[in-house]
């Protein structure tokens, strides 16, 4: 038996002919860019989320940096950012000429509330707030902080779409919240996509104006804008996946809850789950010191995981000019050197999940 880290054709071939159709439906319309396919999933995706807009964008880094450029942050500004995340978010930071002034996480691998007031300054213009592995930061601390020094909030939930905090939405919370559509997500497509959710509804035409070369209408350009729109085939395909979201979640949950109960290995450190905290297991991030060993240990056994993730972005070399040496963050690059993320995928069977835990379980180093 071979079990890949993540199998995307099994939650096609679920709905197959539901995703085929809506494909069709696009194909056969001649409408390709901003037709009623987007404006429908903007509607749908923000009435999920609990705001009032949506802007389908071309990707989530997109979603990141734009929102960072409409809110006004730039050269000498800085954004808090969790150290511990994909890099993809300190771009967005540094594409504004901003920078990025990192803090670490807590024990379920989101940003630490305890640490932000510490690392404020007169610069510091926001916090971005990236929902980690499926599981919602402490929101009410963090915007408690953000209130009190007048800073704006941006929500990463590319792996959090339906997580939640005290029965709200990632993605309602702050000023912001950003979505990315990359097929490995729980709310993924089949191609690079993404997504803003707001309540502001002058923002919200900024970001409209912005995707589509600063026009409202065509040859009319009222600001200098950019190429960022999310197409109709894209927009289509995840209304499909939208509307069968929380299903995927419960599934997902299960999966999970075995991994909880089931890896009984001492070595292995299973993830814990916030009080009042409602997550949708983007990834189940286990930790062990041995984990170089045990991760060839699954894959001599023909199980693949994968390392989320293996270099911090301070340490980088994409960010070598920000200083950064090691034990700079000493919490971040435990997790870096600890962390794997174990097979889990919509469709995974009971048989291929057993095998995994009892793998693990046999595990000794």
């Amino acid at each position: 038996m071979k079990i890949q880290p993540n199998r995307l054709d099994r939650a096609y071939k679920l709905r197959q002919t539901e995703y085929e159709d809506a494909a069709l439906r696009v194909l056969r319309s001649g409408q390709y860019i901003l037709g009623d396919e987007l404006k429908t999933f903007e509607n749908e995706l923000s009435a999920y989320i609990g705001t009032n807009h949506c802007a389908g964008l071309a990707s989530g880094l997109d979603a990141l940096t734009i929102s960072l450029k409409l809110l006004g942050i730039g050269h000498c500004d800085e954004v808090i950012v969790q150290a511990n995340t994909f890099i993809a978010c300190i771009m967005s930071i540094t594409k504004n000429n901003a920078t990025p002034v990192f803090v670490e996480p807590d024990e379920y691998y989101n940003l630490d509330p305890t640490k932000i007031e510490a690392a404020i300054t007169k610069r510091t213009k926001a916090i971005l707030v990236v929902h980690l592995f499926g599981q919602a930061s402490d929101m009410e601390s963090i915007e408690a902080t953000a209130k009190k020094h007048n800073l704006y909030i941006i929500e990463d939930c590319a792996q959090s779409a339906g997580a939640g905090q005290n029965k709200q939405v990632t993605g309602s919370f702050g000023d912001i919240g950003c979505f990315s559509f990359f097929p490995s997500k729980n709310l993924g497509g089949f191609g690079d996509g993404g997504a803003v959710t707001l309540n502001d509804p002058e923002l919200a035409q900024r970001f409209r104006t912005y995707r589509n070369y600063g026009s409202n209408k065509k040859y009319h350009h009222e600001t200098e804008g950019g190429n960022s729109r999310l197409d109709e085939l894209q927009a289509a395909l995840l209304r499909i996946r939208l509307r069968h979201l929380n299903e995927m979640t419960a599934e997902r949950k299960t999966l999970c809850n075995r991994y909880l109960n089931e890896i009984t290995n001492k070595q292995i450190i299973i993830p814990k789950i916030r009080k009042n905290s409602e997550t949708v297991w983007h990834q189940f991030v286990i930790r062990t010191p041995q984990r170089d060993d045990l991760q060839k240990h699954l894959a001599e056994n023909n199980i693949e995981t994968i390392i989320h993730y293996p270099i911090p972005p301070h340490l980088s070399k994409a960010y070598k000019h920000l200083g950064y040496k090691e034990g700079s963050f000493p919490i971040t690059e435990q997790y870096a050197n600890t962390t794997l993320s174990l097979p889990l995928y919509i469709g995974m069977t009971e048989e291929e999940q057993s095998y995994v835990i009892d793998m693990i379980n046999k595990f000794n180093k």
